[in-house]
């Protein structure tokens, strides 16, 4: 492989990752502008932010566990939008993962911590997959759209375990929540006193699985065919079906794994949310930010999780309301959203513009020679 050929690959990478950081400078200023306009100051509002995540230990270990869920759910929505699916879904799958990962925290029992946390997880990950493999079989076998599906499911996840928390699983608290799950189930923290814990570090091998699998595999070759274009796919002998339930499918187990290390490295049991958590809709905006890649979704979830655990402190110490970092997050959306219509523009003026050049080259070569 040439130079030039290994920059022009390059470019488009590089170009992504530029405008996403235009991106959140421009939110970061609509964010200064609007808390001048409310009469404060925004270098102080900025600093108490920074100062929230990486002031201290303990504030970068909380940060840590602010980051880690929306690294599950980015991959989760990521994953869906690189096959072609709008998984809308993650938030309710998300919450299930929670509720396996409680269930298998407290009733299994006897188990090593070696064997009992794996456990736990992949119940999890398995019941995250197993929600969202219903839309995706819906999709493949009637050809429901997953947007109108997913959110539905999204609903019922959270009166279902309402229902359980209140009923059959609740435990022994005047509180609608699960038992506690066992010592041998919980996740290792290691920044104490903090919530930091070893689920970060499986959400970073997550990405590495969801890179690999996109990008190494015959699988991900396949998925990424459906998504790119399914009946060329289908004319090329690739089972579309098959393909769109398990990208579906393997989309809601990171979901489901995130909720599973929520439980088991910072909650320890299942709270009745009775309202949604929010991870599964911030890692739309986090996979979108990331341009649904792997480390671009590490990068955004450490974006909205530092703004996340900055927006008390940033309250308490700068006097600012912490709704300003939902506007720098809307910000932020609109902006790559904006990226995306420019995208569109540029590449639909730029076949003409393409043959111009290649008309001109091919007669300006015949006259040299």
């Amino acid at each position: 492989m040439t130079s030039d050929t290994a920059q022009k690959k390059l470019a488009p990478h590089w170009e992504r990752i530029w405008l996403s950081l235009v991106a959140v400078v421009l939110a970061l200023l609509v964010g200064a502008v609007v808390i001048i306009w409310s009469g404060r100051n925004p270098l102080l509002a900025y600093y108490a932010l920074w100062d929230a995540s990486f002031g201290s230990w303990r504030g970068f270990g909380e940060a840590l566990v602010s980051i880690t869920p929306l690294i599950f759910t980015g991959l989760s929505v990521a994953f869906a939008f690189r096959t072609g699916l709008f998984n809308i879904g993650a938030e309710g799958q998300f919450i299930l993962g929670q509720m396996g990962a409680a269930v298998a925290g407290y009733a299994l029992t006897g188990l090593p911590a070696a064997i009992h946390v794996p456990l736990a997880l992949v119940i999890g990950a398995l019941t995250g997959a197993i929600w969202a493999g219903i839309p995706g079989f819906l999709k493949a076998r009637l050809g429901a759209h997953e947007v109108i599906n997913t959110i539905m499911m999204n609903y019922i996840a959270l009166y279902f375990t309402h229902y359980l928390v209140v009923g059959p699983l609740k435990g022994h608290s005047y509180l609608p929540v699960t038992k506690q799950v066992s010592d041998s189930a919980k996740l290792w923290r290691f920044i104490p006193p903090t919530r930091a814990n070893i689920g970060c570090f499986v959400a970073l091998l997550m990405a590495l699985v969801v890179y690999y699998i996109l990008w190494r595999t015959t699988l991900g070759y396949e998925c990424r065919a459906v998504g790119f274009n399914a009946e060329a796919a289908e004319y090329a002998g690739i089972n579309v079906s098959r393909n769109l339930v398990i990208s579906m499918m393997i989309s809601g187990a990171l979901a489901g794994m995130g909720g599973a290390v929520q439980v088991l490295g910072v909650q320890h049991r299942f709270y009745d949310l009775f309202g949604f958590t929010g991870y599964g809709f911030d890692g739309i905006a986090v996979a979108l930010l990331g341009n649904n890649h792997p480390l671009g979704v590490i990068a955004g979830a450490s974006l909205f999780g530092i703004l996340a655990r900055g927006s008390q402190n940033m309250q308490s110490m700068a006097q600012v309301p912490k709704e300003v970092i939902g506007i720098v997050q809307a910000a932020v959306v609109l902006f790559i959203a904006a990226d995306y219509l420019m995208r569109k523009l540029v590449y639909f003026r730029r076949p003409r513009a393409d043959r111009a050049g290649k008309t001109t080259g091919t007669v300006s070569g015949r006259d040299g020679k």
